[in-house]
C-alpha cells in the first residue's frame, strides 16, 4: 500500500470548519500523482508515450469529520487492472494521525493518447511497470464492462 503525508490548510477547509469534499478529490489526485512518479510515470515518459490519466468516476464514502492543521494520510491501492492497461481503479484511504480511517474513495479511470483524445492501452515498459504492483486482496482484471457497471449516461437538454 502507497501511503502520502498531508496537514489540511486552511484552503482545504468548508464553511462547516472541517475538510471540504473538494479537498479529499486534490489530496487523492496528488496522492496518484505521486504514486505514478515512484512507478516511473513522471511528465516526460507520459510526454514521450504521448498518455494521460482521465478519472471515469470518484466514489466517496466520509465516515468522521477532519479538522484544520491536523496531519493526515492518503493510501492508495491497485484494486483493478485491465489486461492491456487502458483501465485501472485506485482505492484511497484517509486516515487521521492516529491512524483511524475516516474516508475511502473508488476510483476508476483510464489512459487516453493526448493526440487523438482516444482510450489507449499501456505498451511495453509502462505496462510491466503496472504489472509489478503488488495485487491486494479483491484484485479483479477489469474489461470495458466494469467501467459502465453504474449505466449512467449523458442527458442532453436539446
Amino acid at each position: 500500500m502507497f501511503l502520502k503525508d498531508f496537514e489540511i490548510r486552511w484552503s482545504d477547509v468548508d464553511a462547516n470548519r472541517h475538510m471540504a469534499n473538494s479537498a479529499y478529490i486534490n489530496f487523492m489526485s496528488h496522492t496518484r500523482m505521486s504514486f505514478l512518479l515512484e512507478l516511473g510515470f513522471n511528465q516526460n515518459t507520459m510526454a514521450d508515450h504521448n498518455i494521460g490519466p482521465v478519472v471515469f468516476h470518484e466514489h466517496v464514502y466520509y465516515f468522521k469529520e477532519a479538522f484544520l492543521g491536523k496531519p493526515i494520510q492518503v493510501s492508495l491501492e491497485l484494486m483493478g487492472l485491465s489486461e492491456d492497461g487502458t483501465f485501472f481503479e485506485f482505492h484511497h484511504n484517509f486516515y487521521d494521525h492516529n491512524g483511524r480511517n475516516f474516508a475511502h474513495c473508488q476510483v476508476m479511470g483510464a489512459w487516453i493518447n493526448l493526440r487523438t483524445r482516444s482510450l489507449t492501452s499501456l505498451g511495453g515498459e509502462l505496462l510491466e511497470a503496472f504489472n509489478s504492483i503488488p495485487r491486494p486482496q479483491g484484485f479483479k482484471v477489469l474489461t470495458k464492462a466494469d467501467t459502465r457497471k453504474f449505466e449512467v449516461r449523458p442527458m442532453d437538454l436539446v
